[in-house]
């Protein structure tokens, strides 16, 4: 005969903290989320500052004041023309900010479409997307810029369709990639059991489940677009004077190194707290989203 069952009533019950599950509970945790994060929205700031307000306008020129160091009228000093550093670093953030967004769109747009369509479909459609996307993939960003400055002349729509058409093939061999996998899953299967057609799953198992890769993909796309923005302006195939950029700020500085080096590194480190940031958000975002890591947090 089993002994009875006993109970220690001496012993008081303390009860467990709960731990924190919701998204941004887990995020605040998070140094690389939080970091990025404020990086990203420095810049951010930075641009949005931009349409309303600029120490200088950044479109004026003043040559007896060029070359001028820090001071109370000009916190950075001003470059080779006479214009205000801070006032160029602020326009110069919404440029950048500005084709980063609308490539990474196109991207996005076109790429996540193709990549859908090709999981959906297999067979041919699948094979002719995909060698298709290798074929724009052996172009890149500067490649396509000076084909479409030959024929349409360098400008900021120019950098805008080169960096967009570069992102297609990424994100389309991610969406392909991570659509695939959902639709071996047996929830898909029942659905398609049940009579749903390819459309109606794609709406509503497959691009559910992958959206969170596809949002921490966005954000070190919009990364590597700053990059590219500043390498086009850099060359000359991107933003043109007068519009300020950060890429073409490199630019005029580089005749000025020894004279005026600091001109060359405020637009370098605007342009590296930017990758920076997005990367380090990115990495965070990917952490937080992933179910297995977040459930070790």
């Amino acid at each position: 005969m089993s002994a009875p069952l006993t109970t220690s009533v001496d012993a008081p019950i303390v009860p467990r903290p709960l731990p924190t599950k919701t998204f941004w509970g887990r995020a605040l945790r998070h140094r690389s989320f939080v970091l990025g994060g404020v990086l990203s929205l420095l810049v951010v700031a930075s641009a949005a500052l931009s349409l309303v307000w600029t120490p200088w306008s950044p479109y004026e020129i003043d040559i007896a004041s060029k070359l001028r160091p820090p001071s109370a009228a000009h916190w950075l000093g001003t470059d080779s023309f006479g214009r205000d550093i801070v006032s160029l670093l602020l326009a110069g953030a919404r440029s950048t900010i500005l084709v980063g967004i609308i490539a990474v769109s196109i991207g996005l747009t076109f790429g996540v479409c193709l990549g859908l369509i090709a999981s959906a479909k297999r067979g041919w459609t699948e094979e002719i997307i995909m060698r298709f996307s290798d074929f724009t993939f052996a172009f890149p960003a500067v490649l396509s810029a000076i084909m479409l400055a030959a024929v349409a002349g360098p400008g900021m729509l120019t950098s805008i369709i080169a960096i967009g058409i570069f992102q297609i093939p990424t994100l389309t061999r991610l969406t392909r990639g991570s659509a695939n996998a959902i639709w071996a899953r047996e929830y898909v299967l029942a659905a398609r059991a049940s009579g749903k057609g390819a459309f109606r799953i794609t709406i509503e198992h497959v691009l559910p489940n992958i959206l969170s890769i596809l949002i921490v993909q966005a954000t070190i796309q919009f990364a590597l677009a700053i990059l590219a923005e500043a390498a086009l302006s850099y060359l000359g195939l991107g933003t043109q004077p007068p519009q300020p950029s950060w890429g073409r700020m490199l630019n005029d500085a580089q005749t000025m190194l020894f004279q005026s080096p600091m001109l060359a590194v405020y637009p370098g480190a605007a342009i590296a707290i930017a990758v920076l940031g997005l990367n380090l958000l990115g990495d965070g975002l990917r952490d937080l989203l992933d179910p297995r890591l977040a459930r070790e947090r």
